[in-house]
C-alpha cells in the first residue's frame, strides 16, 4: 500500500496522541468526513493503532515521533540517511544500489510491505511501532571476512540499547536479541560479490518499540518490545541514531580485527549461555549444553561426546526441554 499525500499529512496530525475530530480533520485537509473515516480505515491496514471515539474523534493509542531526516543525519553523520514512509524493504532498497552507495549509509522505514527475516520468513512491520533500519557496508577483505558479522552486529545493537538506559537484553545465537526469553530484535545480513573482489554488505535491523496485540498476533513466536522493559519510549530518532551510529563504528572494528573483537561481549551476553539447548539441522536434532561462541562465530555446544563447534547456516537453536 502506498502512502498518499493525504495519509500521510493525518498520522503527522494523530502522531500527538491527542483526539481530532473527524470533523476538524476533514476541514483542514480539505475533504469530507466521509473521506477521512476511509483513510482512517486504509491506515489500519498499515498496523497503525489508532481506534476512535464517538464525540471525540480520532486518536493513536500511544504518540508516536515519526522519523526526521535532517535530524538522524545530524546523529549518524558518516554516510547518507534516506528515510521513507512505507517501503518494501529497507534491505531490498539497498541491495539495488550497492554500486552507487558509500559505506555506512542507510536506510528508514516507518513500515515494511515486504520485509523479511532469516531463511525468507516475512517480518511483519506495522506502521511506526519498530525500529526498521539497514545500512550498507562496502567490505574490501572479501567476503570470507564477513563470518560472524551478525554476531558483532548484535553486541552493537545491544551496546547502542545499553547506552540509552535499556538493560537486560540479551543474545541468541546466530541473529536475535532477546529480553527476558522472547524475542525482541531480529538482524539479516545478506551480501553479494565474487571470489577474490570487495564485498557488498546490507545490515538489517528490526527491533520491537510497541507493537499493537492485534498486529503481535501474527508473529509466530514469544516476542517482546522495548516499553517492555521501560514504559516511557526514547525518541525513535534519538534511537535510530545511536542504533547507527553503534553500527558504524563497530564496522570499522570488524574490518581491522573481525569478529574477534566482539566474543567476548557477545558471551556475556548469550541467552542460552549454560543451558540446555536443542540444534536443529534439517531432520536432525542435537543436544547439548550452550558454551557460547569461537572467534568464527562457531556456536560451542557440549554434548555426551564432547564439545562440538557448528556454524550457522540452516542451523536453528532452540531452548531445551
Amino acid at each position: 500500500m502506498t502512502l498518499t499525500p493525504i495519509r500521510q499529512t493525518l498520522i503527522t496530525l494523530l502522531s500527538d496522541g491527542q483526539f481530532h475530530s473527524g470533523e476538524q480533520l476533514g476541514e483542514q485537509l480539505g475533504i469530507s468526513r466521509a473521506a477521512v473515516s476511509k483513510h482512517m480505515a486504509a491506515l489500519k491496514e498499515l498496523g497503525l493503532d489508532l481506534f476512535s471515539l464517538t464525540g471525540k474523534g480520532y486518536r493513536l493509542a500511544v504518540p508516536m515521533a515519526l522519523y526526521d531526516e535532517v535530524q538522524l543525519q545530524a546523529l549518524a553523520p558518516m554516510a547518507p540517511v534516506h528515510c521513507f514512509p512505507v517501503i518494501d524493504s529497507t534491505n531490498q532498497y539497498l541491495l539495488e544500489r550497492v554500486n552507487q552507495l558509500s559505506s555506512g549509509e542507510s536506510c528508514l522505514a516507518e513500515c515494511q510491505t515486504a520485509g523479511r527475516g532469516r531463511r525468507g520468513k516475512p517480518w511483519v512491520s506495522p506502521f511506526g511501532c519498530q525500529l526498521i533500519l539497514s545500512m550498507y557496508w562496502r567490505l574490501e577483505q572479501g567476503m570470507a571476512a564477513a563470518m560472524g558479522l551478525s554476531l558483532a552486529v548484535g553486541v552493537a545493537v545491544v551496546q547502542a540499547l545499553e547506552s540509552l538506559g535499556y538493560p537486560g537484553v540479551e543474545l541468541k545465537w546466530p541473529n536475535d536479541l532477546y529480553y527476558q526469553g522472547r524475542k525482541l530484535a531480529g538482524i539479516l545480513v545478506e551480501m553479494s560479490g565474487s571470489a577474490g573482489a570487495s564485498c557488498h554488505l546490507v545490515i538489517g535491523v528490526g527491533l520491537n518499540l510497541a507493537m499493537p496485540s492485534r498486529e503481535g498476533e501474527r508473529i509466530d513466536q514469544a516476542w517482546s518490545e522495548l516499553r517492555h522493559i521501560q514504559p516511557e519510549l526514547v525518541d525513535r530518532n534519538l534511537l535510530a541514531g545511536r542504533v547507527l551510529d553503534h553500527l558504524q563504528q563497530a564496522m570499522l572494528t570488524f574490518e581491522q580485527s573481525g569478529l574477534a573483537s566482539f566474543v567476548a561481549d557477545w558471551n556475556r551476553l548469550d541467552h542460552f549461555a549454560g543451558r540446555p539447548v536443542r540444534l536443529l539441522m534439517g531432520e536432525q536434532e542435537i543436544r547439548g549444553v550452550a558454551r557460547g561462541i569461537d572467534d568464527r562465530g562457531a556456536l560451542r555446544l557440549e554434548t555426551a561426546e564432547g564439545i562440538k563447534f557448528y556454524l550457522g547456516g540452516e542451523i536453528s537453536l532452540r531452548r531445551g526441554d
